[in-house]
């Protein structure tokens, strides 16, 4: 299996030192740093938007993956292409035309994600594997965050990993965002996942080394 992706979300971080926390956990040993961005509309929530992406990215260096959680995203993909996002997933329910999002991030240079609720069938990744670079499967509905596990997202983990394997797609992240602890993180390993978005389980930590090693250890178990 892939080498495993620690990915903190700023969600759970502390924003009125949001510079500081990221740079606390990429020296913690992160590998990547999940931008969650919500529009009040396709969740209920509010957060953030590009000037602070584009703001962070003038002083960190690490990837950067932005997961939009807003209704017809492609009004919103040139803008964080701007702002210096990595990778940008966009949800399958965020809007008719998701086929025309990805191809948008794929030719604009970055890495596509496709990215679906809990209730959501993997039916439809059958007519866009090879559209995309990462698929997230979203173990929590979206919108909060220090929220519980689904358990049954597991068997949809092992479902899209599967399907990504008989399409020859091996080089295709598998992501699992919500309710990713050290009591989770080795399930939803098992179930085929390879990048981890942790957000209460490391930002919530005093000790944000010893939080991403405990991930990391729960993982070699």
């Amino acid at each position: 299996m892939r080498t495993p992706v620690i990915a903190p979300s700023i969600l759970s971080s502390d924003f009125a030192r949001l510079r500081d926390e990221v740079d606390e956990v990429i020296r913690a040993g992160c590998d990547w740093i999940h931008i969650d961005v919500m529009d009040g509309h396709f969740v209920p929530n509010l957060t953030l938007g590009p000037p602070i992406v584009k703001a962070l990215r003038r002083h960190v260096q690490a990837t950067f993956d932005v997961h939009l959680m807003v209704e017809s995203p492609e009004r919103w993909i040139p803008a964080f292409v701007d702002a210096g996002a990595d990778i940008l997933t966009v949800h399958y329910e965020a809007t008719p035309h998701v086929h025309r999002a990805l191809q948008m991030i794929r030719e604009s240079g970055k890495r596509a994600g496709l990215a679906l609720n809990p209730g959501t069938s993997p039916d439809g990744l059958s007519y866009l594997l090879a559209d995309v670079d990462l698929v997230l499967v979203m173990t929590v509905n979206p919108g909060f965050g220090g929220q519980s596990l689904v358990p049954s997202t597991l068997a949809k983990v092992a479902e899209v990993r599967r399907m990504l394997d008989d399409a020859g797609r091996q080089d295709v992240h598998v992501e699992v965002d919500g309710g990713i602890h050290a009591g989770t993180i080795r399930q939803a390993r098992d179930a085929g996942a390879d990048v981890f978005v942790a957000g209460s389980a490391v930002f919530d930590e005093p000790d944000r080394a010893l939080a991403i090693e405990s991930l990391r250890a729960a993982l070699r178990e």
